[in-house]
Order: structure tokens, then C-alpha cells, then sequence
């Protein structure tokens, strides 16, 4: 199944990074949080990726063009360096077209703008680029497959850290609390659509404003609610959790051995 992954945005909640590099092309431990993204679909089992290019769209066509898998894997070299041998995981068999949708457009129109590579999809998948999750695809896009829904969008939990003030109109604190989030779900930033979603884009729409307005009154729009992990970044906040949870090993958007396996380190003896 294609997988069509929203990579041009400016990124301005971050800008620290995204002066220099696309958001999705910021690290996350030694890679973009991208191929992080692009990892747990292989794992899911597709690989046919369509990156929506837009801002500083040359820095991720030369990370996919330049890529050496070997520098950021173990290998074994042999022949001065002319022979590489990778050991454990193998080089990713990914098929990734790069197609550049401008740097102003909103999400919308960038799904529409490479609406001739899924147009042919009986479904297709798509992705903000900067979120990862522990979510079981195979089983949500099980579901979606048995449904008469054009779209669905992974609802989640947002990891709030806020405390509520209550507060009176003549600016009386009446309470303040720990944030309740039990009864808030927001957009998680992953989609799965059939090809009639195009039907319910105009040019210009936002793709969850006016597109998911329209799929709403038709009884089209499906949600699944996601209660395990979900993580975006953000902010720089959001990218040193992340960064930490690669830097312990704990990495739960990758299935199997990679989602708890910890890196080795060095401490200082006692």
C-alpha cells in the first residue's frame, strides 16, 4: 500500500532546526524522525513511499540520493573499503518518488497535488512525518477495508503538561488543576483514504477542515482511537523526549526487537 508522507512545511514551532532542514529531516538519535516514520510502515509492510516535497525540498531528495546505509549501521569492510558487509539489519528496500508540491501549499494541497500516484489505490495511507505511535495499522486498516468510509484518522490522547486555572469574570481564581485530558482526542496525524477522497477536496482546502467537513455529512469519516503511545514533535521539548527515549532504546513505534532493545553505555566505575 502507498504511503504518502507530508514533508514541506516551514516547520515554525521548531524553528531552531527548520532554518536549515525540513521538519521532518530533524534527528532523532542518528536519523530524521522521517525514516523513523518510513520504518514503522516497512515494518507494517509497505514500502512504497511519495514524500510531498516543499520547503528546503533538496535536503531530503540528497539524504534519500547521498544515503549510505552503512554509516549509520554496523558493517564489516573489507577490499580498502570497495566491499560492505551489513550486519543484523538489512538496507531498507524502500520505494521513495519525490515529488515537489511547493513550499505554500497546506496539506490539502499537497495530497491533491500527487493525487495521479494513488489514484489507481483501492486505499493508500498518508502521514504528517513528524509523529510516531505504537498504533497496530494492520488492524485499523483491517477495520477500515471492512467499512463504506473514505477516510479515517488515528485519534490520540494529547500529552499535556498544563495546569488548568478556573477563573472567574471578575478574574477570581475559582480552581486551579492538574490538566484532565480523559475527554480530549485530537487529529494524530495518521490517515488512511480510499481514492474517493479527491471527490470531496475544492482547490485550497485544508484536508481536515473543509474535506473531513464534507466526509462528515456524507457518514464517511471514520476515527480510531489510539490509547497506547503517541508522540509528536513539536517542539524542542518534544524532540529531546523523543531523542532520550532512542538514546535508552526505547523505541516502541518499532515493532519487535527494536522496540525495547537498549543501546549499550559506558558508566563511569564506582
Amino acid at each position: 500500500m502507498k504511503v504518502v508522507l507530508f514533508c514541506g512545511g516551514l516547520g515554525t514551532r521548531i524553528r531552531e532546526y527548520s532554518e536549515n532542514i525540513p521538519k521532518p529531516m530533524i534527528p532523532i538519535g542518528q536519523q530524521p524522525i522521517m525514516w523513523h516514520v518510513m520504518q514503522y510502515y516497512s515494518h507494517h509492510g509497505h514500502k512504497d513511499f511519495v514524500l510531498c516535497l516543499g520547503y528546503k525540498a533538496n535536503v531530503v531528495k540528497d539524504f534519500f540520493v547521498s544515503h549510505r546505509h552503512e554509516a549509520f549501521g554496523d558493517c564489516v569492510v573489507t577490499a580498502g573499503g570497495t566491499q560492505v558487509e551489513m550486519l543484523g539489519e538489512k538496507r531498507q528496500d524502500w520505494r521513495v518518488t519525490m515529488i515537489d508540491t511547493g513550499i505554500w501549499r497546506n496539506i490539502g494541497e499537497r495530497l491533491w497535488a500527487v493525487r495521479d500516484q494513488v489514484k489507481d489505490e483501492e486505499m493508500f495511507l498518508a502521514n504528517y512525518s513528524d509523529g510516531l505511535t505504537d498504533l497496530d495499522l494492520t488492524e485499523v486498516i483491517r477495520q477500515f477495508k471492512a467499512s463504506d468510509k473514505v477516510g479515517c484518522f488515528v485519534a490520540v490522547r494529547p500529552p499535556l503538561t498544563y495546569h488548568l486555572a478556573d477563573i472567574a469574570p471578575d478574574g477570581k481564581v475559582q480552581a486551579f488543576r492538574s490538566s484532565d485530558r480523559s475527554d480530549i482526542w485530537i487529529n494524530g496525524g495518521y490517515f488512511i483514504f480510499r481514492p474517493q477522497i479527491f471527490d470531496y477536496m475544492r482547490e485550497g482546502d485544508e484536508l481536515v477542515l473543509e474535506p473531513f467537513d464534507r466526509l462528515i455529512r456524507d457518514g464517511k469519516l471514520m476515527a480510531w482511537k489510539h490509547e497506547g503511545f503517541w508522540r509528536s514533535m513539536d517542539t524542542l521539548r518534544d524532540r529531546q523526549v523523543l531523542e532520550d527515549m532512542v538514546e535508552r532504546g526505547e523505541m516502541p513505534w518499532l515493532p519487535g526487537d527494536h522496540a525495547g532493545k537498549r543501546r549499550p553505555r559506558l558508566v563511569a566505575a564506582e
